[in-house]
């Protein structure tokens, strides 16, 4: 780990302490995890990006390290929160999945605070997939609803083993594609997201939702998307595309969803090159 700069401990926040790291100097970078993850997830980016740049991990609320009371909050908040105590105004701002959703809807709401946008297999809050008929939607359907099915029988072993398969494989493609180092970090956090036992806290929606107002997104925008992700993220990857004016996308072939992990050089290069040119 790089120790230029290096800091960690807990920024304060309603009803909770959210776990941090900074290192680097230089335009703020926050990175934001996915849901079957924790900071950690972005070992290599952090290493590499506060080399260049002054780079913030966090746990979001519920995950990792961080801490919560039983409590209804805000992400976006937490954020500014989080930037409050680290003495940030504005950040290019770099989410993964749910966390690609939080970070498109913190910009919504703190338009003055984000310099650049970059979604990774984000999600969009107020989107409403219609999946096709065909059997590639009913088999993803059939997995979803599976996991539904394991969450609510606490069959958390087995949940793991399914959420592996499909955010780091892939739905559509045999299991075990991805590499064993990815699937176990996976698993691990995944089940020790599972079994917490701090307080149950319940994120507060983004209201109007950001389905209707991308168009608002006035910063430049990165989209990156792996080609074996789920039907849901390639279309509202192609959403951002089409409705964020100063967005372009990137596909990743041979790529799923924690394509920071599985091709860590590639999305390196490609983020840097943005970086370069935007900020």
């Amino acid at each position: 780990m790089t120790t230029e700069h290096f800091i960690s401990g807990y920024a304060p926040a309603y009803k909770g302490q959210l776990y941090f790291e900074a290192a680097g100097s230089g335009i703020p970078i926050l990175l934001i995890h996915a849901g079957v993850a924790d900071s950690s997830m972005w070992d290599e980016q952090f290493n590499l990006f506060s080399q260049s740049y002054r780079v913030i991990r966090y746990d979001t609320r519920g995950f990792g390290k961080s801490r919560t009371e039983t409590t209804e909050f805000s992400n976006r908040q937490d954020i500014l929160d989080l930037f409050k105590h680290l003495g940030v105004e504005r950040a290019c701002v770099i989410g993964i999945s749910r966390g690609g959703q939080i970070a498109i809807d913190f910009t919504l709401e703190h338009p003055e605070s984000v310099s650049a946008l970059i979604p990774v297999a984000a999600g969009v809050s107020g989107y409403e997939f219609k999946p096709a008929d065909n059997d590639k939607a009913r088999r993803e359907f059939e997995l979803f609803t599976h996991m539904d099915e394991l969450w609510e029988k606490k069959a958390f072993d087995e949940l793991a083993d399914l959420e592996v398969h499909v955010w780091v494989d892939g739905p559509s493609q045999p299991a075990g594609r991805a590499s064993t180092q990815i699937r176990e970090y996976v698993h691990k956090i995944v089940h020790a997201n599972y079994t917490r036992q701090d307080g149950t806290a319940t994120a507060q929606p983004l209201i109007p939702p950001a389905a209707n107002r991308l168009s608002e997104i006035a910063i430049p925008t990165l989209i990156l998307v792996g080609e074996h992700d789920t039907m849901d993220t390639l279309e509202m990857a192609d959403v951002l595309e089409r409705e964020i004016p100063r967005a372009r996308k990137v596909v990743f072939p041979d790529t799923a969803h924690m394509l920071p992990m599985e091709q860590s050089a590639r999305f390196n290069e490609v983020v840097l090159n943005f970086l370069n040119q935007e900020l």
